[in-house]
């Protein structure tokens, strides 16, 4: 293709960007404009996909980390063939359009990632070639290597600056993530202005400190050094970021360079005159002309037989390896093994018991055998949060197949790299560190609830009970603000067989992320249940005399504490219904003959038990026994004492509803 073809086809994109924010009357024009060339070469020439099948295993996987400037991911889903028609592109922003302000995961067919909060696209990116390396490793064999994909992304300054990005560019450079190759539009613009108000470091150097390739492209525009560039990135054994420097607003004759091209439209006279500096038609607005169109479509043809091949290679793999081509069908998937739940342990009554962080790791160590793709680790917390399955490596870059993970300490990276890990597929990625850091994950649990990820997130250490690291380390608000995301699974069992429960739960749940609460301190064990429990989010635990007069409820290690005042009542005449609560979320979906079954509404003194704020007790209960302030630093014993966690007072507490 020559030079004028070439500008062309970056024009298209440029335009069509151009006019879907203008008939939106909102969005980001000036990254569109500014990285088309970029994501025309990146798209047309080294991506690995085929837009008739979004899904197919064999592809690339791209992630526009800016997601801002979703304008460009919809042209080139457009232009290429996806199921993204030209009426979509006119609906940007829109009720009900496939095409909203930012790229959503599961909502348009192409789209890889849900990004838009700065830095998560970048650290997902991370776990994509996390789960991409395992898989690999794991599978390919010499000759056969059909894990085989790039993982790569654009990203912007806004994502170099936040957090999370590094603290993933960190891990990656560490683990030497080859399959990573990320084109970052470095346009020296934010919305406040020049990137320089903010943000003068050497980005360069800094990459090359984390141990990426880092090379630089003089010339945004200059499709062939960017192509250079990319082979050159994809033949090194380091991750890789490409430095272009680029013009937002690339065409604008009064915007282009300015942070007025960055985050709303150019309006009708500035569109108008940026298409005739382009030399591009004014009219009609999502213009494509049609030997730019076949041009893109090409991506088709292409696509479909990069799949056709990779399928002739896969049969050829499981032809000599039927076991290993087996097993990693199932896992492709996202089928789980017939007989998996068979190791699920169950725990037999200790008034004892153990901690629900013990437990887990017991649950965990069990599956591991039955589930080889479970595989996870902790933010440098694993002797804590029990995270580690026993006699399997960890992943490192000279062991990817290792299932053990250290994440080191970025929980929020940790967070990401899972939604990564989960989306890629063929594993069953989790993550560990304390409840009171979950603060630090939080953008990350937030977009795999949006984006229905199934990312697992162990949280010890989760209440007042893990004593003497005081209110630093104590979560008081967490439980209630975890509670507060939609599709958030939360589960704070109370004992060892709740754990399994919860176990099973998570792994199952394949429609969005699961959090579990476990205890730093041990929790009595009630024995094995012969029916579901904790899949209903809450039960009767026991009920002490046959007509009940008010329900104890908690969640946790709090049932122990519920139970036993119950104990006291009955012993003093006074019938008493215990409810386990671990799960708001799964009782919510339960029918209303169930929820009644549980919270008659004919009993209405009901005390709520929680070492944690009250808020959104409120719809169970009349009563509680909850946290209304910080923790302190002493012994777990003394601080339950101090903040009225004790028999004696849920039982004045219980008394007064009578």
């Amino acid at each position: 293709m020559n030079t004028k073809a070439l500008e062309a086809v970056a024009k298209t994109i440029r335009a069509l960007s151009m006019d879907g924010v203008q008939k939106a009357n909102s969005g980001h024009p000036g990254l569109p404009m500014g990285t088309a060339a970029i994501a025309f070469t990146l798209w047309t020439r080294h991506l690995r996909h085929n837009p008739r099948n979004p899904k197919w295993a064999g592809r690339d996987r791209f992630v526009l980390s800016g997601g801002h400037g979703s304008m460009l991911l919809y042209s080139l889903l457009h232009l290429t063939g996806y199921d993204v028609s030209l009426d979509d592109l006119k609906n940007f922003r829109q009720w009900g359009s496939i095409t909203p302000g930012h790229p959503e995961y599961g909502l348009t067919p192409g789209v890889e990632m849900t990004t838009g909060p700065l830095g998560q696209g970048f650290a997902t990116g991370v776990g994509m070639a996390i789960a991409a390396n395992h898989m690999a490793a794991t599978f390919n064999r010499p000759g056969h290597e059909l894990i085989d994909p790039f993982i790569y992304a654009i990203v912007t300054d806004g994502d170099l600056m936040e957090g999370v990005a590094s603290e993933a560019a960190s891990l990656a450079g560490h683990l030497s993530l080859g399959r990573l190759i990320y084109l970052y539009d470095d346009n020296h613009i934010s919305i406040d202005g020049p990137t320089d108000l903010a943000f003068t470091e050497d980005r360069a150097l800094r990459f090359e400190a984390y141990g990426w390739h880092v090379q630089k492209v003089a010339d945004g525009n200059d499709v062939e050094a960017i192509d250079a560039a990319i082979q050159a990135a994809k033949a090194d054994p380091r991750p890789s970021i490409i430095v272009c420097r680029t013009t937002i607003g690339f065409g604008s004759p009064n915007r282009q360079g300015t942070s007025k091209a960055h985050g709303e439209p150019l309006g009708d006279e500035e569109l108008a005159l940026a298409k005739q500096n382009l030399g591009w038609p004014t009219e009609p607005r999502f213009f494509i002309p049609e030997d730019v169109l076949e041009f893109y479509r090409q991506a088709v043809t292409r696509g479909g037989k990069a799949e056709d091949e990779w399928k002739l290679r896969f049969e050829a793999y499981r032809r000599i390896h039927p076991e290993a081509g087996k097993e990693l069908e199932r896992r492709l998937k996202g089928d789980l093994p017939s007989d998996w739940q068979s190791a699920l342990p169950s725990f037999p009554a200790d008034p004892k018991g153990m901690a629900t962080r013990a437990s887990s790791g017991k649950v965990l160590n069990a599956l591991a055998a039955k589930l080889p793709e479970l595989m996870g680790g902790s933010a440098d917390l694993a002797p804590s949060n029990n995270t580690k399955l026993d006699g399997y490596p960890f992943f490192q870059k000279d062991m990817p197949q290792g299932r053990n993970f250290h994440f080191g300490v970025r929980e929020h990276a940790m967070g990401a790299a899972l939604n990564g890990m989960a989306v890629f597929g063929g594993v069953i990625p989790y993550g560990g560190t304390f409840l009171v850091f979950s603060d630090y994950n939080r953008p990350a649990i937030r977009v795999a609830a949006l984006s229905h990820i199934p990312s697992i997130f162990v949280f010890t250490h989760d209440s007042i009970g893990l004593g003497e690291d005081g209110p630093t380390h104590q979560p008081v608000e967490h439980l209630a603000a975890l509670r507060s995301i939609p599709n958030l699974t939360v589960i704070r069992p109370a004992d060892a067989n709740e754990v399994a429960a919860a176990w099973k739960i998570a792994i199952e749940n394949k429609h969005g992320p699961t959090v579990l609460a476990l205890t730093r301190q041990n929790v009595p064990t009630f024995g094995p249940f012969s029916e579901p429990t904790v899949e209903r989010g809450a039960y009767v635990l026991k009920d002490f005399g046959a007509d009940p007069k008010m329900i104890l409820m908690a969640s946790g290690s709090e049932v122990g504490l519920i139970y036993a005042a119950a104990e006291k009542l009955a012993a003093e005449g006074i019938a008493v219904r215990v409810v386990s609560f671990p799960s708001w979320e799964l009782f919510e979906k339960q029918d209303q003959a169930y929820r009644e079954s549980v919270l008659p509404k004919s009993i209405q003194a009901r005390l709520a038990v929680e070492a944690g704020v009250r808020q959104g007790w409120e719809r169970y209960a009349s009563a509680f026994v909850c946290m209304d302030s910080f923790g302190a630093s002493a012994p777990a014993k003394i601080l339950f004492e101090k903040f009225g966690f004790t028999v004696e007072n849920v039982v004045v507490k219980a008394k007064e509803l009578l």
